[in-house]
């Protein structure tokens, strides 16, 4: 079986968050069940440069100006760049401006993604064509649309929603700029409250529907999850699935992590922790060792664990964090770093975020929504306990430590629900009283390394709903 995975961002190439991730690590996992997949991107400056690749099709006019696709092999991975300099040959991120807006034509610059998606899927563009196409979030939810509905093409297309947030909004007198037609500007279209949903197309075209965990597609059902369009997934209830994201065990594995004083049991984390305090300006301390890496955002739910953070740092424990976001987040937390028990790091750093979830004894994820999570899948491959929100796919990779899962030494993390700063609070001075008991901690550990995380599963699922597409009448 032959795959075209569309997708905005892919590791090692371009990364803002754990799509790339999982874009990057997927086609590997697959290729294990018999599906090849060749991996179509934009061709940002940064990629163009470390793929550069041969050129296999021109487009005189795509959106605005002349495109090439490019086709090149990186990092084990079979490419397709769509190289037009007039969206994509500019300073910035892959989504907005040096200074941090949205590029205003982001609309369009998808939109010829999508395109050039729908032309692999017809024409032989560039002398091979997909069985099926795997389309993920917003910027390649156009993909089905172009391909069934103008081009007339039966190529089946996975459209697979990693965040339901980010619905790819564009006014109405887009229409014509986006090859769009009016006639389904409706509410049975992608009209979306007076305005363009790239997403909504996605959902409504595509074959089948998928998101990243099982709890994630139920909760997708419900209104405060849905984003305004669970009635659209109300209505293809019965094409949707939740598979797992799994993560690259080779690039997070404590016994070969190149960044970290590798490690193959729990107790190898005591070196790494005394690094990491070295690192962080953090003094030794009696409680635990709390890390976060993450976006700063109101979904990531951090303004709950600045309010929260006194139950930890009147127990002795400590809070390291590496991210970048929203300014006034960034801001308080700066401002909470004032307490010696608390070291902040503002942006992204690969190497540190190895360095904090081998050193850190418990990483906290206190999403009001999570669809699935990459992170908390890391702290358990490194023995440092997450606690979670009892959300998407938090709710699906951690076993919280109640009484029953610790009497069958089964529990692997902490979960809290509601998501409130008081019921985070608790989990925190119950991670506490957790670390205070040796013996309870260290098979809470042995239990998180030995929890599966990996791909093997799910690109097993993925691939059986992939060849039920393919034969699908």
């Amino acid at each position: 079986m032959q795959v075209l995975s569309v997708a905005s961002e892919c590791a090692p190439l371009v990364k803002t968050g754990g799509l790339a991730d999982v874009v990057g690590a997927l086609p590997e996992a697959l290729a294990a069940e018999g599906v090849g997949v060749r991996t179509l991107l934009p061709g940002y400056p940064d990629v163009i440069t470390k793929a550069k690749g041969k050129v296999v099709h021109k487009w005189q006019d795509l959106f605005g100006g002349p495109a090439r696709l490019r086709e090149a092999k990186v990092a084990g991975l079979d490419l397709y760049l769509l190289d037009a300099p007039h969206l994509f040959d500019r300073e910035g991120g892959p989504y907005s401006a040096p200074g941090g807006l949205d590029w205003p034509d982001n609309a369009e610059r998808f939109a010829a993604l999508s395109y050039a998606a729908a032309m692999l899927g017809d024409e032989h563009a560039a002398g091979w064509e997909p069985d099926l196409i795997h389309c993920h979030d917003w910027q390649a939810a156009l993909t089905p649309y172009y391909l069934k509905v103008l081009r007339h093409r039966p190529t089946p297309v996975l459209m697979t929603i990693h965040n339901m947030a980010f619905l790819g909004l564009a006014p109405p007198d887009r229409l014509d700029a986006l090859q769009l037609r009016e006639t389904d500007f409706t509410r049975d279209g992608f009209e979306f409250w007076g305005q363009i949903s790239m997403l909504k197309a996605g959902l409504v075209w595509a074959d089948h529907i998928s998101t990243v965990s099982p709890t994630y597609a139920a909760e997708l059902l419900r209104e405060e999850f849905g984003a305004g369009l669970h009635g659209v997934i109300q209505s293809r209830r019965a094409d949707l699935s939740g598979i797992l994201n799994g993560i690259d065990e080779d690039v997070w594995n404590p016994a070969t992590d190149p960044h970290i004083q590798a490690y193959k049991t729990a107790k190898g984390k005591a070196r790494n922790r005394a690094k990491l305090r070295k690192i962080m300006g953090l003094p030794e301390a009696e409680g635990p060792l709390c890390v976060v890496v993450s976006r700063l955002s109101h979904q990531k739910g951090l303004d709950l664990l600045l309010d929260a953070l006194p139950a930890l740092t009147s127990r002795g424990g400590q809070l390291a964090l590496l991210g970048s976001g929203d300014p006034a987040l960034e801001r308080a937390f700066h401002a909470a770093a004032a307490d010696l028990n608390v070291a902040v790091r503002i942006g992204y750093d690969e190497v540190l975020a190895h360095q904090l979830i081998a050193g850190g004894d418990a990483i906290l994820i206190p999403s009001r929504f999570e669809p699935c999570g990459l992170t908390q899948l890391y702290g358990l491959r490194y023995g440092t306990i997450p606690v979670v929100a009892l959300t998407g796919g938090l709710a699906d990779t951690v076993i919280t430590a109640s009484p029953a899962a610790l009497a069958r030494g089964v529990a692997t993390g902490l979960q809290f629900h509601p998501v409130t700063a008081d019921a985070l609070a608790l989990a925190l001075d119950r991670l506490c009283n957790l670390f205070q008991s040796p013996d309870i901690w260290a098979q809470l550990q042995k239990n998180a390394m030995a929890q599966p995380v990996g791909w093997g599963p799910s690109a097993r699922a993925y691939a059986d709903l992939m060849k039920r597409l393919m034969n699908a009448p």
